[in-house]
């Protein structure tokens, strides 16, 4: 005869919201944060148009863009960021795609089946690993997620990255997909060229709106290559005359959520009021040392990333010895009220996905962890 059952924790997190995006909203946020946004107005009038600026200029100064870069609202959240970079700007040189969880998996598709680079190579691994790093060519263009939101693994460091002409002869551009870093991780604004991410990661804000960052590389780029392709609208950067530099100073390519725009500076000025980029990511940090300890008690789990120098302290992936467990877990927890959202992405191995970002306790995500036990026991007694 099995045990009986174990008692449920005492305490549950006080935020049950463990979803990687759209993420936990900042601690203490309400509705309350949205009462000053310019609702009913257009997003072309001076105050409103002076919202989206504030936007882009406090994210400038939080993330530390260097000052010769661009920083542009765009829609279509990170994937509309990432998407206009890959069709506006491949096509001069070979590209290398790093594909190695579900969203630069992605990438890699588009670039081969949609646009059909006749010069790009697609570097893989599996879920829990990084491709074979040393394998990019500096000549080339270089696709790639700093940190993988659907497998936990993220980039070590930039050392396998050159830096561009003239110091260390890169000539290719370096596209880099940080949504799931921006904001929790130190990112190296001198050896990448294009960044992209969104509103609904980090910062907790709400979808929809993307972010696209430039270099004076990219923006030469964009300036003097014309795709072998039609761009619709909703992609274009440039018109005949050149760049259209309104995008990175407040004006957008279609109409934008003022109420979104709102939530956006909310989350920067929480940031900017706990301590900046240092504490966002500390707290991160935090999220994933509590994860850490926990798994090196647990007999059961283990991160799904295999090399600790790749662990993500944001998206955190887990698997469990007993998948069916695994499988089990975030519908009994959500059923309850204790978590939400903590199945794994679609395409990645059974297991548990646990969202550790800057808007999330330590105090939530260890109280989560007994809850994981018991469900995981519970099951067990089944």
């Amino acid at each position: 005869m099995k045990p009986d059952a174990p008692p449920p924790p005492a305490h549950r997190p006080a935020c049950p919201n463990f979803s990687s995006g759209p993420c936990a909203k900042r601690p203490g946020w309400s509705l309350d944060a949205l009462s000053g946004a310019l609702l009913g107005r257009s997003h072309r009038a001076a105050a409103p148009r002076a919202r989206l600026r504030a936007v882009i200029d406090q994210s400038r100064a939080l993330l530390g863009l260097p000052a010769d870069w661009r920083l542009g609202i765009v829609p279509g959240s990170d994937t509309g960021a990432v998407e206009m970079a890959l069709w506006n700007l491949l096509g001069p040189r070979p590209v290398d795609v790093l594909a190695f969880e579900g969203f630069s998996a992605a990438w890699a598709a588009d670039i081969v089946e949609e646009l059909r680079l006749p010069g790009a190579r697609v570097l893989r691994a599996g879920y829990g690993e990084l491709p074979d790093l040393g394998a990019v060519d500096p000549a080339h263009d270089v696709v790639f997620a700093w940190n993988g939101t659907t497998s936990g693994v993220r980039m070590p460091d930039a050392d396998w990255l050159s830096p561009p002409e003239p110091r260390a002869g890169r000539a290719g551009l370096a596209i880099c997909d940080a949504t799931s870093a921006a904001f929790a991780m130190d990112l190296p604004w001198d050896r990448l060229d294009v960044v992209t991410w969104s509103w609904q990661k980090c910062l907790g804000g709400e979808a929809a709106h993307g972010m696209l960052a430039l270099s004076p590389r990219a923006a030469e780029r964009l300036a003097t290559h014309t795709p072998a392709w039609p761009l619709p609208k909703l992609f274009r950067l440039t018109t005949r005359s050149g760049l259209i530099e309104g995008i990175f100073t407040g004006d957008t390519i279609n109409t934008p959520s003022l109420l979104c725009v709102e939530d956006a500076l909310d989350g920067l000025g929480w940031a900017r009021e706990i301590g900046g980029l240092k504490a966002l990511r500390a707290r991160s940090e935090a999220n994933l040392a509590a994860v850490a300890a926990w798994v090196a008690r647990t007999p059961y789990a283990r991160f799904l990333a295999r090399d600790p120098a790749t662990l993500s302290p944001t998206a955190i992936c887990l698997t469990l010895a007993n998948p069916e467990a695994a499988r089990a877990i975030p519908a009994r927890l959500a059923e309850l009220g204790v978590a939400h959202d903590i199945a794994p992405y679609r395409d990645a191995p059974p297991g548990l996905r646990l969202w550790g970002g800057p808007t999330v306790e330590t105090t939530d995500i260890a109280a989560l962890l007994d809850w994981i036990d018991w469900a995981y026991r519970s099951h067990a007694n089944a």
